[in-house]
């Protein structure tokens, strides 16, 4: 009885020109020879286990949470994701984190620095970028969101998306709205996300008003009981705009990586 499980050991044993000739040789599929490339490759270093292999079978970059990171393992584990994918993002980056990285990567890699976002993109020198997949639009309710929806656009761009940013269009100004949305249907977007702190309104609004998935984020910004972006989080959850989805409390990645899968599938069934 042949298993899946069977079927992947058969293949994780191949390297990569073995793995190639038996698909040449017709021993192998096509298939499981995608799901090897996608599924085996792991590094180790020290402590860490590096996924090297995310962006083949997912799509999706190595993005680095530096927060609480010592700088040793940081530099570290950066330039072993430089050295096997050729670039890595960086994010929640401290000041010091920031011109640590710079000095030990100046020259040597190209260095992208967000400081509003607190993220970094690092680069090998030579290397073209991403290929231009999707649209995306990015609103703020207030400019105490932005730092959230910076990071947002880092992954966004790092992963190939146009990004459109409008900022500061909050519900205190419902009226500052409307000019976004309309330019977010002339641009033809495949994606909004919405950044909200405070009571979380926002993203139910722009749902309510637009023909593309929008992700709410809510950001930890307001006043006293759930005003760590708990209440914002709460509304959003329970908006009765359908289709609304929504991300953990700040978290730009998540938003990101999800609005540029999304993006990235809208433009290869336009094309």
């Amino acid at each position: 009885m042949i298993t899946v499980v069977g079927i992947f050991s058969k293949v994780f044993q191949l390297d990569l020109f073995d793995l190639l000739r038996s698909v040449r040789e017709g021993n192998l599929s096509v298939e499981d020879a995608a799901k090897s490339l996608r599924l085996s490759a792991l590094k180790e270093i020290e402590d860490a286990c590096l996924d090297v292999s995310r962006e083949v079978r997912k799509g999706v970059p190595e993005i680095i949470f530096a927060e609480n990171k010592s700088m040793d393992d940081l530099v570290h584990i950066a330039q072993s994701f430089l050295e096997e994918t050729g670039r890595v993002i960086i994010t929640r980056v401290s000041e010091a984190q920031a011109s640590a990285i710079i000095k030990n990567f100046e020259g040597k890699a190209e260095i992208l620095h967000n400081a509003k976002g607190r993220a970094m993109v690092l680069r090998r020198r030579g290397s073209s970028g991403p290929e231009p997949r999707g649209k995306v639009a990015l609103l703020t309710a207030g400019t105490v969101d932005i730092g959230v929806a910076e990071e947002a656009k880092t992954v966004l761009e790092e992963m190939g998306c146009a990004v459109m940013s409008t900022y500061d269009v909050g519900v205190a100004g419902i009226h500052r709205l409307f000019p976004a949305v309309k330019r977010v249907t002339k641009d033809d977007v495949d994606v909004v996300i919405v950044v909200a702190g405070m009571e979380g309104a926002l993203p139910s609004i722009v749902n309510g008003l637009v023909a593309v998935p929008v992700i709410g984020v809510p950001s930890s910004s307001g006043y006293g009981a759930g005003g760590k972006g708990e209440g914002a989080l709460v509304a959003m959850l329970q908006s009765c705009s359908p289709g609304l989805v929504v991300v953990n409390i700040d978290n730009g990645v998540g938003a990101a990586v999800a609005a540029a899968l999304i993006a990235k599938r809208a433009c290869k069934r336009r094309e």
